[in-house]
Parts: C-alpha cells; sequence; structure tokens
C-alpha cells in the first residue's frame, strides 16, 4: 500500500519472455497487486509469469471489498450503472485468469483467449482492478522499458491529491534527442499536437507514452471496455477522461531505450491510424461535452469556422485554378473567397482559446 490507499499495476504483455521476469521482480514493494495481461503470447511469457507466482512469497494485502447498498428511491441510477456494468462484461475480450487461488497471490496472471492488441489487453487489466476496488492503477509494460523507481511519483498525485490521472512525459528530459529513435521522437511530436486538439488538454505533451496511472473513481467514469483496442489506446484515454471532466497531471520521466526489448510498432503504419482515430475524437468530444453535457460557445465557433473554411474551398479553386490558365485574377470569387478564409481561421482561433482555457481548470 501507498500511505494507506491500494495499488496495483497493470502489465500488458505479448511475446515478452526476455523482459517479463525483471519487469515483475523489480516491481516496488507497495504494489499490492501486479495485474499481467498476456495477450495471447506465443513463446515462454506464461511459463515464466506462472513460475514467477509460484516462488512468490510477498505478503498479499487485503483488498477492500464491495459494500452492498440496499436500494432505496434515492440511489436508482447507482443500480442502473451497476446493471450496465454486467451488460458490457460480453464486450471484453475473452480471457481467464491462470491463478489457482488468485485470492491470496500478489502476481495476477490473466490470458486472453485471443490477441487483441495492447490496448484491449490494458481494458481487461483496468476492468480487473476496477472491479476490485484498487484506489490506483498503473500501467508499466512488458518490454522493461519504464523505470520502477519512477513508479512512486507517479502514483502519489493520485493518492494523495485526488489528481484522476497522471502521465509521465519523456519528451521534457535533456536526453529526450539523444535517446529516443528518431523516428519516435518525431511521431511522438506530431501526435501530442493533435491530441492537444483532440483530447482538450493542451498542456499534455509525450502523447504515446504507456507510463501512467489512474485512479478509480476515473476508471469508474469511463467506459473501460470501448478503449482504442490498438496503439492508439492513451491517445483515446485522454479523451474519454476529458468528457468525464477528469483531472490530469504529467510527472517528468527519463526516456528507457535498448533495453533488449522487441518493438512491435511499427511508426509509419501507426501514425495514420492514430491520426484518423484523433479526428474522430476531437468530434465526438466536442458535440458530447460541449453541446450534449455542458453547453459552450466554442461549439458554435468550432463548427462555424470550419464551415467557412469548406465553405472557402470552391471560390479558391475557381480563383487559383484560373490563374494558371492566363484568365485573370476574378476579383469577386477572390473576394468571397478571402472573408471566408479569414473568418474561418479567426473563428478557429477563438475556438481554441476558450477550449484552452476551459480545460485549464482539469489541469493540475
Amino acid at each position: 500500500m501507498l500511505k494507506g490507499k491500494t495499488v496495483a499495476v497493470v502489465v500488458p504483455t505479448y511475446n515478452e519472455e526476455k523482459q517479463i521476469k525483471e519487469v515483475v521482480a523489480t516491481m516496488p514493494n507497495f504494489v499490492d497487486r501486479i495485474v499481467v495481461v498476456n495477450d495471447s503470447s506465443t513463446d515462454k511469457t506464461v511459463k515464466i509469469v506462472k513460475n514467477l507466482i509460484k516462488k512468490d512469497n510477498s505478503p498479499v494485502t487485503s483488498l477492500n471489498g464491495k459494500k452492498k447498498i440496499e436500494q432505496n428511491k434515492y440511489n436508482h441510477a447507482e443500480f442502473v450503472l451497476e446493471d450496465l456494468r454486467k451488460q458490457e462484461d460480453s464486450l471484453y475480450t475473452p480471457a481467464k485468469i491462470e491463478n489457482k487461488d488468485p485470492y491470496n497471490s500478489r502476481i495476477i496472471l490473466i490470458s486472453h483467449l485471443k490477441n487483441a492488441s495492447v490496448g484491449a489487453t490494458l481494458a481487461t487489466g483496468y476492468r480487473w482492478c476496477r472491479d476490485h476496488n484498487i484506489d490506483c492503477t498503473a500501467r508499466m509494460d512488458g518490454d522493461g522499458q519504464m523505470d520502477p523507481d519512477e513508479l512512486e511519483k507517479i502514483c502519489l498525485p493520485i493518492i494523495e491529491e485526488n489528481i484522476d490521472y497522471v502521465k509521465s512525459n519523456r519528451l521534457r528530459h535533456r536526453s529526450a534527442l539523444l535517446v529516443i529513435p528518431k523516428i519516435r521522437y518525431f511521431g511522438n511530436s506530431i501526435l501530442s499536437l493533435l491530441t492537444k486538439i483532440a483530447s482538450g488538454y493542451w498542456r499534455v505533451s509525450d502523447s504515446q507514452t504507456g507510463y501512467t496511472a489512474i485512479s478509480l473513481q476515473a476508471l469508474r467514469a469511463i467506459r473501460i471496455h470501448r478503449i482504442y483496442p490498438s496503439y492508439g489506446c492513451p491517445n483515446d484515454i485522454l479523451v474519454k477522461l476529458n468528457i468525464a471532466f477528469c483531472t490530469v497531471r504529467e510527472v517528468d520521466s527519463k526516456p528507457v531505450y535498448n533495453v533488449g526489448e522487441d518493438s512491435k510498432m511499427k511508426e509509419l503504419r501507426v501514425v495514420p491510424g492514430i491520426s484518423w482515430l484523433l479526428f474522430k475524437s476531437f468530434w465526438k468530444r466536442l458535440y458530447k461535452k460541449y453541446l450534449f453535457r455542458d453547453f459552450h460557445p466554442l461549439f458554435v465557433l468550432y463548427n462555424f469556422g470550419i464551415g467557412c473554411l469548406l465553405a472557402s474551398i470552391p471560390f479558391g479553386i475557381k480563383v487559383f485554378g484560373s490563374i494558371p490558365m492566363g484568365a485573370g485574377l476574378e476579383w469577386q470569387f477572390f473576394a468571397i473567397f478571402a472573408f471566408l478564409f479569414v473568418l474561418g481561421m479567426q473563428s478557429l482561433a477563438f475556438a481554441m482559446w476558450m477550449d484552452m482555457m476551459d480545460n485549464e481548470r482539469l489541469y493540475k
């Protein structure tokens, strides 16, 4: 436990036989549960983790049981949510717990019955921690790229200050340009910019880091089973948290590479897919948060600005398309194009400024 609160670490794992033993063995003592989620590995990952479970003699903290609540006319909504969670159980990736006695083991091994990628693996681990009322749930990947000595500073803001979500930031470290592979640094920077716009957390960067911690309240506030199943899951989680009005904090972290890990991420494939996800997520956040849940003028400005820019395109084609043909500049069309383009850009600028100001309250 940490400051009297329960802590679990979800370890998404796929073919990590080289690193998983060290990741589990170096886990800090304050971690109450190490939830290894095996995404149908084809190597010796499961065998190694099972051996670790057999040999582990660590004291096992009793987890907080779920309090039974008597239904009355005031808490019907809570029972509706509980029924919804039960209905959602079938939407997770099918999995089984490998432990013979999971209640008396510090290491929990959950295996997917089919490969489902990292986001779905994280969702399975999050679900277990939510259902067992873990106060703070961190994520450390099975590839050994996260320094266990930094886990406490990532968890403490949740334990002590009731922050909903804490993420590391490797891009602020002085060695980032030297240690992080150039193509990953560039891709991360581009995706971080897009994630700012899509999520509304304008002060957040290093969007692709997996070294994070989330509170029990935040796990209950988002639809865990709908976390993006692939490598865009950190970006998708930020959008979901913003829609739920969750607070976020970043802590500096060192980049760790070349520790024997086998990278499974193909940057040229991942970046376009995540960019499309962020485009859709921006509109989802705009409508869910600023139209249905809490109307804000920025909703009108975003839509008006984008509408003006789209309306200016035919006039722009008419104007600039005629110049190479020697037809001369058609001033009436140019005036309409310039008016719509400038008006659209101004509206977008004001909308982004309002977005920044409104979400400043969620960055702690």
